[in-house]
């Protein structure tokens, strides 16, 4: 991870130099430009969470709980969370959210926090595949000591004075840690009373500041209700015997190397012949100064200058063959990345047109819709983590300001009343037990790319074209959309199908009024009949 951050910087001849220095050391961006297009397509189809319930019940919590969710996560700024972690997956193959609960949050009511984790200082169990699975997990943070002493006084003494902080990166500037002390936080899971809780402890060296497991009111119940570890990992390409993976760096370094140092070799021949060099006997007449100084007129000599007294050191031209090579591994690199000239923006010679453009884009995107939904599956997690900390913290109501149903501004106010498990009460002299509120969280895209959303409202507009949204022709519009797969989907069948009822309705009841109208009249005619037939 250290060496990828500097080849990220293009700071990489450091590490390819191995000792040996030199004047010329070119460095191209090529590398540094396949994995911000990465960032940008991930950034472009920035996650937005869906809360679905799995009891019908629970379908207006959901409908809360996806309202205030946003929210929550704009509170935390977690665009730029984000942002970082999807730094960490491209450059360094993995990068880990942290969900934890922040009591000092809110002027001491607490709230969730999420922050991005750096892997340099996570450890868990060797050989594991899934972080579930180690049983002690481990982070390492650094404290100032006044900091420390100030809220633990127990520590007087007790703080070394330098911190061991492991590996750590190539920084610009000087980080001094001589005032700064390791911070362990050990998450643990144990089996207590027949199920398996998480237990948390938090120590300095020997000394423990505090634990669960010391306190009464977590001993059985543990730190988190959810009993998982509070960090989730999103992996670029997967390592066997490790959560971990590797990244796009990992990958294209080689070629990114050969190409620089390719650069190298070709600019060091430039310079070895664009600057003229000369061969200069010992015993030669030639007054080596002025002749190296271009801005004199006269060169001295003494006595006669012989032909083989200055000679000049004729160059070597090197092939365009060197050009080719280096040529071919810049497109082997963007071949191995995924970022060729299509998916960048760019044409290919003879395609024109702006729908085969956009349909090669689209298909040039694989590997970064395969990255986008790794990403989703760990967002997933991360909002199921903020639901069970919800249930479990927000014992007071929160005011939430969300976006109504009609598109303007609403204020709700939610706590975990509705998410506590409550008794389902008798039912035939039989106990129905405990329901606990679950429920499923689907993620999509924001749509923030400009192509996204130019292709969504074309969509619209030819659906509008076909007549989908004519309700007299509401069954073959959801004939026809049976077969179709597009994002937003069931809103679009819900509306037409929501039409087509309308116009059912709207017509039965035209046609009911004739008929009564004719019950009407001919009821009319049987009393003006009767009435005739008595007189």
């Amino acid at each position: 991870m250290i060496e990828n951050e500097q080849w990220y910087r293009m700071r990489h001849w450091e590490c390819m130099r191995r000792g040996q220095g030199s004047q010329v050391e070119p460095t191209s961006g090529w590398l540094f430009n396949a994995i911000a297009n990465k960032h940008a397509e991930a950034m472009d189809n920035y996650p937005v969470p869906t809360v679905l319930p799995r009891e019908e019940g629970d379908r207006e919590t959901a409908k809360t709980l996806e309202s205030i969710l946003p929210v929550i996560l704009q509170q935390e700024d977690f665009e730029e969370t984000y942002d970082r972690v999807m730094d960490d997956k491209l450059k360094a193959g993995t990068g880990i959210y942290g969900v934890f609960w922040d009591p000092e949050k809110l002027d001491g009511l607490g709230d969730v926090s999420i922050q991005r984790i750096d892997l340099l200082n996570l450890f868990w169990e060797n050989g594991v595949t899934d972080l579930e699975q180690s049983r002690n997990v481990f982070y390492l943070r650094l404290w100032d000591n006044d900091l420390l002493l100030e809220r633990y006084p127990m520590l007087e003494g007790k703080l070394s004075g330098s911190a061991e902080a492991g590996n750590r990166y190539v920084y610009e500037d000087r980080v001094d840690t001589t005032d700064k002390t390791a911070v362990i936080d050990w998450y643990y899971k144990k089996q207590v009373g027949g199920r398996q809780v998480l237990h948390y402890c938090k120590f300095v060296g020997e000394t423990v500041l505090f634990a669960t497991e010391n306190q009464p009111e977590y001993a059985q119940r543990g730190w988190y209700d959810h009993g998982r570890y509070p960090f989730v990992m999103d992996v670029m390409f997967r390592c066997a015997g490790s959560p971990c993976g590797f990244g796009y760096i990992d990958v294209a370094k080689s070629a990114q190397e050969y190409v620089d140092r390719g650069n190298q070799a070709i600019l060091q021949n430039l310079l070895a012949n664009a600057r003229p060099r000369h061969f200069i006997r010992t015993d030669g007449a030639v007054n080596e100064g002025e002749y190296a100084d271009m801005t004199r007129d006269f060169v001295h000599v003494d006595g006669n200058l012989g032909e083989d007294s200055i000679k000049p050191i004729l160059g070597k031209p090197l092939s365009d063959i060197y050009v080719t090579v280096i040529g071919n591994k810049i497109d082997e690199l963007k071949e191995v990345t995924g970022t060729r000239d299509v998916s960048t923006g760019g044409t290919v010679s003879g395609v024109t047109a702006a729908s085969a453009i956009a349909a090669m884009q689209e298909a040039g995107g694989k590997l970064s819709r395969d990255s986008n939904l790794a990403s989703y599956r760990a967002f997933r997690k991360v909002c199921l983590l903020v639901i069970e900390l919800i249930r479990q913290f927000y014992e007071l109501p929160r005011a939430f300001r969300i976006l109504g149903d009609q598109g303007g501004m609403e204020f709700v106010s939610f706590g975990n009343g509705c998410l506590k498990p409550r008794a389902q009460g008798v039912e035939l002299g039989v106990d129905m037990g405990i329901h606990t509120p679950l429920f499923d969280v689907e993620v999509g895209a924001e749509k923030q790319s400009p192509y996204s959303r130019l292709s969504q409202n074309e969509l619209a507009m030819q659906f509008y074209s076909a007549g989908f949204f004519d309700p007299q022709r509401a069954e073959e519009a959801l004939a026809a959309l049976d077969m179709m797969d597009f994002n937003g989907k069931s809103a679009v069948v819900r509306h037409i199908r929501e039409n087509g009822a309308a116009f059912r309705q709207m017509e039965a009841r035209q046609q009911a009024i004739p008929r009564l109208e004719d019950e009407n009249n001919f009821r009319a005619r049987a009393r003006a009949a009767d009435a005739t037939a008595v007189v």
